[in-house]
């Protein structure tokens, strides 16, 4: 079966006190609501990940984002085979460049969240193997199997490397 090409953009601001904030939301509705989750969503024919991004940012939270501010910061598949057709590839991009306040959606409650108090318990099982590596200014390449309660990561094979110019005290 094909994957479904997804994207998600993680928003990161630095606040007044020189902590690292990330833009999350809370799913009203649809594929994982309840879950704390990075905006983002399909990708549509003819439409590149980043130019996805930008606009699922934008549709998701009223944040605007340039794409060439946009970093590849990693590339997952998620695999159910309980339910194939949920399986996906998900592209995720990095910025500490968004213009606007974020607002709330008919799809998403976006909230900051501290960098180093991430809810991962709010949060889909595979966050808690990259986000952190993600925001700490690792590239991510991460596969995962779903158990066959499509909620438990079953197994999941992550490498990571150092990403120049992301993350804290990057050059």
């Amino acid at each position: 079966m094909t994957l479904t090409s997804m994207c998600l953009c993680l928003v990161t601001r630095t606040t007044a006190t020189g902590g690292r904030e990330v833009l999350l939301g809370r799913k009203k509705r649809g594929f994982g609501a309840g879950n704390v989750v990075g905006l983002g969503g399909h990708v549509e024919a003819g439409e590149t990940p980043a130019r996805a991004a930008v606009r699922e940012l934008a549709e998701e939270s009223s944040l605007v984002a340039a794409e060439a501010d946009l970093r590849h910061a990693a590339r997952l598949v998620f695999r159910f085979p309980a339910r194939p057709d949920y399986d996906q590839e998900v592209a995720v991009f990095l910025t500490d460049r968004a213009e606007g306040i974020a607002r709330e959606c008919e799809e998403i409650a976006p909230s900051w969240y501290p960098v180093d108090g991430l809810p991962l318990g709010a949060m889909w099982d595979d966050a808690r193997h990259w986000l952190a590596d993600v925001l700490a200014g690792r590239r991510v390449e991460a596969e995962f199997v779903f158990a066959d309660d499509n909620l438990t990561v079953a197994k999941a094979d992550v490498r990571g490397e150092p990403v120049r110019g992301i993350g804290p005290g990057a050059p």
